[in-house]
């Protein structure tokens, strides 16, 4: 079996894969058709896309439908929404969740204010954190947005 394609970092074609992700683990979990939830991931200091909104990816789930789309707006607001540095979303989106380094980038980033959340991290469901380490094995290097 080959290994996916790895998608740089940060690109468009990256939040779109984060999206799928996402959606494919949402539909796999049965969502009950009343379920409702959003969250968002936003760039603190991220470009902005071609589609006119900042680096980042709103998720919803409507219905027990989920959905996403790429970009962020600035005053966007959602049930959960992280905000975070290009630098420490670059570093931790390479990192797997069992290396001793994620923990430490993770904790670092809290203190000095460069990844914050609002809302309550307990609506995130556990489908919804076990993505992270197939991400890491989709994510290339960075490149910058404008770049395709």
């Amino acid at each position: 079996m080959s290994s996916p394609a790895k998608l740089p970092q940060g690109s468009v074609a990256w939040f779109d894969m984060l999206g799928t992700l996402l959606c494919e683990a949402a539909l796999r979990a049965g969502l009950a058709a009343d379920c409702h939830w959003s969250f968002l991931e936003r760039y603190t200091d991220g470009a902005v896309l071609p589609n006119g909104r900042v680096q980042g990816i709103r998720f919803d789930i409507v219905n027990g439908m989920p959905s996403y789309r790429v970009g962020v707006d600035k005053d966007e607001h959602a049930d959960v929404a992280i905000e975070v540095s290009t630098a420490v979303a670059r570093e931790l989106n390479l990192l797997y969740t069992d290396d001793p380094a994620y923990g430490a980038a993770l904790e670092r980033a809290r203190q000095t204010g460069q990844i914050a959340m609002q809302g309550d991290p307990s609506l995130m469901p556990d489908w919804f954190t076990a993505i992270h380490d197939p991400l890491v094995d989709r994510t290339a290097a960075p490149i910058a947005v404008t770049e395709r």
